[in-house]
This record gives C-alpha cells, sequence and structure tokens, in this order.
C-alpha cells in the first residue's frame, strides 16, 4: 500500500495538453494494476497530484447538457476561451487564470475504495482551507461541490469536482475559484444548476489572494485527510510530452 503522492506544478498549461498528460499517467497506473492482477505481482502504484492554471476554457461532463454553455463558436473564439467534452463526471464548468485547478491522480487502493469518501475529503480539503481565510464553505445535499450560504437565497458556488474513477484510480479533480474572473461564469450554467451563483475567494474577502498560500494549504489538509505523504516536484517548464 503505497500512500505517497508526488505533486507537480504544470504553471499555466492548455487543457487539452493537461488532460492528455492526464490520461497518460491515469493508464500506466492502470497498466500496473492490470499486470499485477494478471501476472499475480504486488508492484505499488503511484499517486499523482496535479496543480494547473488552464487558459479560458470551459468543459462539459460525460453526462452534461450541450445547452447549459450560452456561447456560439464564434463567441468563445472572440472572448479567447475554447471548449472540451471530457469524461469526468458533473456538467459544464469554467477553468481560467486565477482558479486553482488541481488533479488527483490516485490508486484508492493505496488509501481506501470508496468515491464517495474520496469526494467528500476533497470537499473537506478545501473547507478547511477556506475556514483560514475566515470563509466558510458548506456542502449542499446533492450537489458535489463546496458553497457557502447553503440552504438560502445566496447559495454560491466557490469550488467545482468532477472526477473520473476506473478500477479505483481517479482523474480530473476539483477547481478552486481564488482570484477568478467571475464574468467568464456568466457564459454557462455553471454545473446545469440554474438560479444559484458562483464566487470567489477574492469576490467575498474583497482582496487579492496569494495563489501559491492557498496550494500550500490544499497539499497540507489534503495529505492530512488521506494520511499521505506528499513529495512536490519542482515547478515544471517544458513541455509536456
Amino acid at each position: 500500500m503505497n500512500k505517497k503522492i508526488y505533486v507537480q506544478d504544470l504553471g499555466e498549461k492548455d487543457y487539452k495538453e493537461t488532460w492528455e498528460y492526464q490520461e497518460q499517467l491515469f493508464q500506466q497506473t492502470l497498466d500496473i494494476k492490470i499486470a499485477n492482477r494478471r501476472e499475480g505481482k504486488e508492484t505499488e502504484t503511484p499517486n499523482h497530484f496535479l496543480f494547473v492554471e488552464h487558459p479560458h476554457v470551459y468543459t462539459l461532463g460525460k453526462s452534461g447538457d450541450f445547452a447549459n454553455l450560452l456561447l456560439s463558436e464564434k463567441q468563445l473564439e472572440e472572448k479567447g476561451a475554447t471548449y472540451y467534452k471530457v469524461n469526468r463526471g458533473g456538467d459544464i464548468t469554467y477553468h481560467g487564470p486565477g482558479q486553482i485547478v488541481g488533479y488527483p491522480i490516485l490508486d484508492l487502493e493505496n488509501f481506501f475504495t470508496d468515491i464517495h469518501k474520496y469526494l467528500r475529503l476533497m470537499e473537506e480539503t478545501m473547507i478547511l482551507v477556506m475556514a483560514d481565510y475566515g470563509l466558510k464553505g458548506e456542502r449542499s445535499d446533492g450537489e458535489t461541490g463546496v458553497w457557502m450560504d447553503v440552504g438560502t437565497p445566496f447559495a454560491r458556488k466557490i469550488c467545482a469536482m468532477g472526477v473520473r474513477a476506473s478500477r479505483w484510480v481517479t482523474m480530473h479533480g476539483f477547481a478552486l475559484n481564488v482570484n477568478a474572473n467571475l464574468g467568464y461564469f456568466d457564459n454557462i450554467i455553471p454545473c446545469g444548476i440554474r438560479g444559484k451563483a458562483v464566487t470567489s475567494m477574492h469576490a467575498e474577502l474583497g482582496r487579492e489572494i496569494d495563489e501559491n498560500e492557498v496550494r500550500e494549504k490544499i497539499l497540507t489538509y489534503f495529505s492530512g485527510l488521506f494520511e499521505a505523504e506528499i513529495f512536490v516536484s519542482e515547478k515544471i517548464t517544458h513541455e509536456i510530452v
């Protein structure tokens, strides 16, 4: 059972390029598991955690509704944004500058075999991070992610989540709005949920937030909740291959 998680900060990276890199790591882990089962081996499977900031992009989950994207192809181009249909759960969301995106690629058999627990611990990580800034993050029944003022007319989402898992190996993850331009969310029905707003730490606190500090806090709480050892690689500046 390997509880080491190797963290890479990809910096600003194109969504498709990062997705392909995720798939590469995901498949490598699956291949080890399949070989172990076929050959009776006990080779350890790796765990990865990617931090990234994407240029403006909208992504739609496998069960999402394309109608929740309110822009035409031409309007997307005018806004300097791209669009992808992806293989995670959830509906449509936005990624862009000022947003911390995390993609844990874990073999949950190294930790626990429970997808619901996995999502709840990711939510708890964000709730604990927000509490350090005096913000009260909450869960909303039936709506994965982290919210504020749940159960009121002012409910608003601050962290979106969507994952894919196969043989207990995960990919995709979370997007926490730190200093994000919330205007880009006006072009979608976020997560397919009408009548609920989106917010950011910047909007709630009225000041710029140190994103590196937030990343460090995420790793601290994530590793504690998952009882994991964290190993941080130096920031990647070369092209992902």
